[in-house]
């Protein structure tokens, strides 16, 4: 039997039970995920590499790998549900752009403090539209994004990638943040000289407000501390409270009733981060996204 004979007995379902186990590694969890049995997974797998005479996935008592033909065959797999995706949406789009799934990413530093608004005014412009919202970090936001996993994301401007489209949404102002005992607390306003001399508290890698903070640290001419990253925007919060740091907070994120926090606003050349909406720019939904992105856009 020649090869495409053997790609002929393949079908979306096995390429998806592939995609899980890759992603999770683990076949309980890859079952879980794509609500089947883990004995019905792994039969359909074994059948898989039978099928194409290869080992995808190295098995243990304590773990699996992809072989190296395995990562290969995923990135393709990857691909064509994708498209197979694509062709949903194609065709649902005929009927009504504004109707159905949507998939929307939004990162950490700004969900929380974003969402408890953005999503009533959603649901008013776009009432047929269901929403899943899924948190991640930008560089993790991006890679779903690029691989169809996500519709269109909310992401810091500018985005250096190939493939995508963008509508800039709004400008969010920083503010330097200080617990309320810190010398700085009684300033109305401040500036980037002001910071210099002080302990910079900053996020962990992988955050883009913490590559945001430090492009402003630089132009301050001041250094981040090297013996704290904070995991999230809340514990940075906590940790500059309880101590005689300073840090950058967007402004979505203040709070005018904080008992333990002052927010300075900067009184000149006042630093600031870019939301935008991104999307692939083939996606068949290019039209609602642009849609989407003028009503946020006039509402901040």
């Amino acid at each position: 039997m020649l090869m495409i004979d053997y790609i002929y007995d393949m079908n979306l379902r096995d390429l998806h039970y592939l995609v899980a186990v890759a992603e999770h590694l683990h076949f309980g969890r890859a079952a879980l995920a794509v609500h089947v049995s883990q004995p019905t997974l792994s039969m359909q797998l074994k059948k898989l590499e039978e099928t194409l005479g290869v080992q995808l996935f190295e098995r243990s008592n304590k773990r699996v790998m992809l072989t190296t033909i395995g990562h290969a065959l995923v990135v393709r797999a990857q691909r064509i549900l994708h498209e197979v995706e694509q062709m949903r949406a194609v065709a649902q789009s005929a009927h009504d752009l504004e109707a159905g799934t949507l998939r929307l990413g939004i990162f950490p530093t700004l969900a929380p403090y974003l969402l408890p608004t953005l999503m009533p005014l959603l649901t008013k412009h776009f009432p047929r539209l269901s929403l899943q919202l899924v948190e991640e970090r930008s560089p993790e936001l991006m890679a779903q994004l690029l691989r169809g996993e996500l519709d269109v994301a909310m992401l810091a401007m500018p985005i250096m990638a190939d493939g995508l489209a963008s509508a800039t949404l709004f400008s969010e102002l920083f503010l330097l943040a200080v617990a309320r005992h810190h010398p700085l607390a009684h300033h109305k306003t401040v500036t980037t000289a002001n910071m210099q001399g002080e302990t910079v508290l900053l996020l962990e890698d992988g955050h883009c407000l913490r590559d945001q903070a430090l492009a402003v640290c630089h132009l301050a001419g001041v250094g981040e501390s090297s013996s704290f990253r904070a995991t999230s925007l809340e514990t940075l919060r906590h940790m500059v409270a309880a101590s005689d740091a300073i840090t950058l907070i967007p402004k979505l994120a203040t709070r005018t009733d904080d008992p333990l926090m002052r927010y300075i606003p900067f009184k000149t050349n006042a630093p600031s981060r870019s939301i935008g909406l991104v999307w692939r720019n083939t996606s068949a939904r290019g039209p609602l996204f642009a849609a989407m992105a003028k009503q946020i856009s006039a509402a901040y």
